[in-house]
């Protein structure tokens, strides 16, 4: 009777055994395929930062670019507030030009008063049409000036939203690797505990070997023949080891 519960034990013992090599191997091509998908999303980590620098790079001149602009319409609407003031002052001194001229007029030479009026009306109407044409320039300008600065408010604004998406997929990315080296790590813990119980089986083999020599060999003869040449050259080895 005690003899086919040692049988017994052995037999499960040598199962698990198979399992637990088994297993050995699949976490072997587990923590190979692991490790290729580390590099893999590394590499991925790696040209993602690139492409973000290179978009904080273009954020950062395209910002400078908005400023340059900014400055150049203060500067034109400054040019804008002097030309206008010094058109006013001519403006005034013209007028105050005629009305001398006007006072002179009752001293004679009503011809060269007429054709001077005359010069006087021509004149002020190509004023009229300088002004208005300076005028739909300055509006021609600004209008264009105002467009270049919202198209490029609304680049920078792109820009920001590709940053904080390129961010939002690094930081998915390291929280993948960092998923993978605890699984990693897990399974070669798992192996270490599956070789050590590996080792306290081949022991205790050789305790009941060392103990019933008769039983062992009545555990043989249940066993094929191949099984049975395997187990007794694998405890033999491991006697012969420990008596080393």
């Amino acid at each position: 009777m005690l003899d086919q519960v040692v049988n017994e034990e052995i037999e499960a013992n040598i199962q698990i055994t198979r399992e637990i090599e088994s297993e050995i191997v699949k976490c072997t091509e587990l923590e190979a395929a692991l490790a290729a998908r580390e590099s893999d999303l590394t590499n991925t980590l790696y040209f993602s930062q690139f492409e973000i620098n290179g978009l904080l790079t273009v954020a950062y001149e395209s910002k400078k670019s908005v400023k340059f602009l900014e400055e150049d319409i203060c500067g034109l609407r400054k040019k804008k507030m002097e030309m206008l003031k010094s058109m006013d002052d001519k403006r005034e001194k013209f007028v105050m030009q005629c009305l001398e001229f006007q006072r002179d007029i009752n001293k004679g030479e009503n011809d060269e008063v007429v054709n001077l009026l005359l010069e006087k009306e021509f004149l002020e109407n190509e004023i009229h049409l300088l002004d208005d044409k300076n005028n739909a320039l300055k509006n021609s300008m600004l209008a264009f000036v105002d467009e270049i600065v919202q198209d490029l408010h609304d680049c920078n604004s792109a820009l920001h939203d590709e940053i904080q998406s390129r961010n939002h997929e690094n930081e998915k990315l390291l929280k993948d690797i960092d998923a993978m080296k605890i699984m990693l790590h897990s399974k070669i813990l798992a192996s270490a505990e599956a070789r050590s119980s590996l080792e306290c089986i081949f022991e205790s083999c050789t305790l009941m070997h060392q103990v019933g020599g008769p039983t062992w060999l009545k555990f043989g003869c249940l066993l094929t023949d191949r099984e049975q040449i395997k187990v007794d050259t694998d405890v033999d080895l491991h006697s012969s080891g420990l008596g080393r």
